[in-house]
């Protein structure tokens, strides 16, 4: 797990959240097997990415809380 701060980690949620709404926009607006599959995979990636990254920052949180 790389060292990055707070505010790095929040800027890299807000991508990732902003990601998920569009990629499910679009999946929103396509059809097909082949889209749905690859949009599937899409939004699973940057779901992991998120949850990643959450856990990460509440991680650096709570050890600043038990460092003050």
């Amino acid at each position: 797990m790389t060292e990055l701060s707070i505010e790095e980690l929040d800027r890299r949620i807000a991508i990732v959240r902003d990601n998920l709404r569009q990629l499910i926009e679009q999946a929103a607006a396509r059809s097909g097997a082949a889209d749905e599959a690859l949009a599937s995979e899409r939004i699973s990636q940057q779901s992991e990415e998120l949850e990643r990254l959450t856990k990460e920052r509440d991680a650096l949180l709570a050890a600043r809380k038990g460092t003050a």
